[in-house]
Order: structure tokens, then sequence, then C-alpha cells
């Protein structure tokens, strides 16, 4: 899955199936936004009010089809502090702390250390359940990959308080960036995504 070579000190990826049949939809690695993560890991070492992971985000905006029917994807957005996915359509709490999360047996964040290694893993995993999200259609067999809820891009976001009083994700930093074949969400299936942060010190 990571590359035990690769000399960056953040890397990602997801891992997207269905939750009853175990059918891998995607499996990839992702973006990160190093300057927002960077500002997210020192406000949350130096015990600031924000900064740790809050909420998943996820997208239909990363995809356009022509009218031949080829799909273009477009890059991950992961530069600079104002990065967003490219068309937001939901997002779920994914920290299992937080009064904001609704089912933190199902949404939740572990990190995992190894002894010996120069590494963690912080393990984000989320789970759309039948009823999510709201109006969303009752089989997976929709054509129009522009649909609200058929998904080709998500990341993780910082938590920010504003965004908490508001019950929004729209201010938290958005720390990664994903892009992937439209998966769609509906009514008859469950979707778990498990996404998996990786920093090394050396």
């Amino acid at each position: 899955m990571f590359d035990e070579c690769n000399k960056n000190w953040l890397q990602g990826h997801v891992l997207i199936k269905d939750k009853d049949t175990n059918e891998v939809l995607v499996n990839k690695m992702n973006a990160i936004n190093y300057k927002n993560f960077s500002i997210s890991l020192a406000q949350t070492v130096a015990n600031r009010p924000s900064g740790w992971i809050q909420n998943m985000v996820f997208g239909n905006g990363a995809a356009t089809v022509s009218g031949t029917g080829t799909i273009t994807y477009l890059p991950p957005n992961v530069l600079g502090t104002s990065a967003e996915l490219y068309n937001e359509t939901y997002y779920q709490c994914v920290n299992d702390l937080s009064p904001l999360n609704p089912d933190p047996s199902n949404n939740y964040i572990k990190v995992s250390h190894i002894s010996g290694v120069t590494y963690s893993d912080v393990i984000v995993t989320c789970t759309l359940g039948l009823g999510q999200p709201s109006g969303q259609e009752a089989f997976d067999n929709t054509t129009n990959i522009s649909g609200t809820y058929v998904f080709n891009e998500l990341g993780l976001k910082a938590y920010n308080s504003t965004d908490a009083a508001n019950n929004t994700d729209k201010n938290g930093l958005l720390l990664s960036h994903v892009v992937f074949s439209p998966v769609q969400k509906s009514l008859n299936r469950q979707i778990e995504v498990v996404y998996t942060i990786r920093i090394q010190t050396v």
C-alpha cells in the first residue's frame, strides 16, 4: 500500500468498499495539502482549539463526461489554505470524540504505531449507512455520473470551532484530496471508507 522508500513525510491511502459484500470500489493513494496539514499539526501539538481531523467530505465535481462518454478527471486540489473539493455534496463527522458524531462506533479515528519504525498511521473510518445521505437514489444503477451522491472525490477536513457552532464544515482546512472513478451511494448499499494517513519523521 505505502511506498516504504518514499521520503515524503506524509502519505495517504484510500480504500472504499461495499460494507455488506466487501466489494472493493476504490483502492488508491491520495494527495496531501502539505501547507494545511502542517498548520493543523502545529495547532494540535500546541494544544490550540483546532487542527485535528473532524470531517470526511464527499463531492461529485472532479470528473466530466464528453459527448462520446469519455470521463476526464481533474487533478487533486491541494494547493493553499483555501483549497476545497471541486463540488462538495456531503460530509460526515468522523471524530469519535466529538458530540457532532452521530455514530462513533462506525465513524472513528485510531492511531497505529509499530515499535522500531519512524512513522505512525492515522486511520480514519467512515461509514455511509443505508439511510445516508438523505435524498439518495433507491438503487446503485444510475447512468448519471453527475448525480449529487455519485461521488468521485473526497477528502479530510480539520476541526473549526465556527463550523462546530453552526453545524457545518465550510471553514475547516482541507487536509487531503483524492479523485477516483464515480461511486454511487444509494439506499441499497452501505459504503465504508478507510482513509489512512502515514506520518513519517525521517
